[in-house]
Parts: C-alpha cells; structure tokens; sequence
C-alpha cells in the first residue's frame, strides 16, 4: 500500500470534519448442530447497529446597543479526528478497512462499506492471528497492528491444504506454503454432552485428514441443521456453516463458518473431496 491503513483513515476524517465546519458556517437456521454436539445452548449473536449523526448548531451574532449585551457564544468544531470504524458503522473507512483486511487474506465478503457480522467475523480472525483481545473492534491496538500484521502461521508449505488451526480459531487454505484465505472459527468445546442417552465428547479430532464427501445444500443431521458441509472425519466431523459462529469453541466438535463464508470455500474450489486437512493446536479453556 502506498499509504498506511491509519493515514487512509485520518485523512478522510479531516476531510468530513472541514465539510461539518462549512455547513455550520453557512446555517442454520438455528438449533442443535449438526453431526457434533456442544454441551451448551447456542445463542445467535447479531452486530449492534449504531448511527453517528452530526448535531445541528447554528452560531448568532448578537446586534449592537446602547446596553450590555450578552456574551456572545459559537459552537467550536472538534479538532480530534475521527477514531477507526466500528460494528454498524458504514462509508468509506470501512471500506477502505475491508479493503485492508483483505489484502492481508482475511475473507470480508463484499468490501461494501457496511461493518457488519461478515467484516466483524474478518476482524475477530485478524485479532487472533495478531494476538489482540478478540472483540470485533478496531480498537487502537487493532488499528496499530493492521499496518505492521503478523504473518498467519501455518504447517504446510506444498499443494493445497486446509488448515484449522485450534489454538488460535481460525481456517485457512493455504496453497503451496502462501495462505490464500483466513476465516474465524468456532471448533468443538472439547467438553462432554449427552446425545439421546449416550455420553459424547465435544471435540474437534486433530491429525492429517481428508475430505471424504461433501453436500451441496442443507442437511438435517441427528443434531439439527446445517449447511453446506465438508466431512473429514468418520464421526460425522466437518467444516459447514452455521447460524452462530462466535471467536471460541463452542461447537460439537464440527468446525463452524458463517453461511457465506461456507460460500466462499465451496467457490474457490479448492476443497473438493480427497482434498488434504490438517487439524492442529490445542482449544482455548
């Protein structure tokens, strides 16, 4: 990039606060997963939506006479720039922060210019990959790191292989050594649950796999809904999505994707069956 994330942002911001100045001047469907299992309710999660609007202030000069007149009073613009975007928040600094995730290889889906649960979903995988507090905010130790990022670890270094890494939470596919796409994810509790009377374990086996089959649509599996999935291992374990997709485990050992990004890796093609995935790393507590 010719200029950092942070000059992108400020300069747009200085921008938007002279024309404020001059105006003023002027007057899975959602249920039990799927062939896994969590131990625990699942609660959707949705970006809060929030607006910023300009209060209207109007400055009046008050006239001469022969008494004493009031103090006169003007409303003075802030000279603090704005600070990075936020969930709900839309327009050209989200924008240009999707742009920026997306140039270091996290999924956003459309660079619209609205942050939401997509840009959020990008923005908790960043935080991880950097080791920040995983809150979907831009935050200044966020903001920071998006101009000098770490490099996403990974094991492979030829062919195409997917990764789920963890420790960290996050998927990736990664292409002769180069990461392509990184997704945040949600793997198994690694906790116990109890399935029409028999005792599971809610975890996420690791070790060199492969994709074994695959289902181009719904599937009403014996723990509910899901969709789109990509099985890798014989207890019913696969990558699909679903409706709740928080940044630590909480699935049945399955791995979790937002529907459009299950999208996505159906679209790059690159997961096709016989396709190599190595899942590794130890699940947060």
């Amino acid at each position: 990039m010719g200029r950092s994330f942070v000059e992108v942002v400020m300069k747009r911001g200085l921008v938007l606060l002279m024309a404020v100045v001059m105006v003023g001047a002027a007057a899975c469907s959602q249920g039990d997963e799927d062939d896994e299992s969590s131990g625990g309710k699942a609660t959707s999660s949705s970006a809060s939506s929030t607006s910023t609007t300009a209060p209207s202030t109007s400055s009046t000069s008050s006239t001469s006479s022969t008494t004493t007149a009031p103090p006169s009073t003007t409303t003075t613009a802030s000279t603090v720039p704005p600070g990075p975007p936020q969930p709900g928040a839309s327009g050209p600094d989200v924008q240009a922060l999707q742009r920026r995730l997306e140039e270091l290889h996290y999924w956003v889906g459309p660079t619209d210019g609205r942050y939401g649960e997509l840009t959020k979903q990008a923005v908790y995988a960043f935080q991880k990959v950097n080791g920040l507090p995983v809150d979907g905010k831009v935050g200044p130790a966020t903001q920071a790191k998006l101009d000098h990022p770490v490099a996403p670890p990974h094991q492979s270094a030829s062919g195409v292989v997917w990764e789920v890494d963890k420790a960290r939470q996050v998927l990736m596919v990664v292409r002769d050594g180069q990461v392509l796409w990184i997704w945040n994810t949600s793997t198994g509790t690694e906790k116990p649950y109890v399935h029409e009377g028999v005792r599971h374990m809610a975890d996420t086996p690791v070790g060199h796999l492969t994709f074994t089959r695959e289902i181009d649509g719904w599937r009403k599996a014996p723990l509910g809904m899901i969709y789109r999935p990509k099985y890798f291992h014989p207890d019913g374990i696969a990558i699909h999505g679903y409706s709740h997709v928080p940044p630590y485990p909480a699935s049945h050992g399955c791995v979790r994707l937002t529907n459009p990004a299950m999208d996505a890796v159906w679209a790059t093609g690159l997961a096709t069956v016989g396709t190599p995935i190595w899942v590794y790393g130890q699940s947060p507590v």
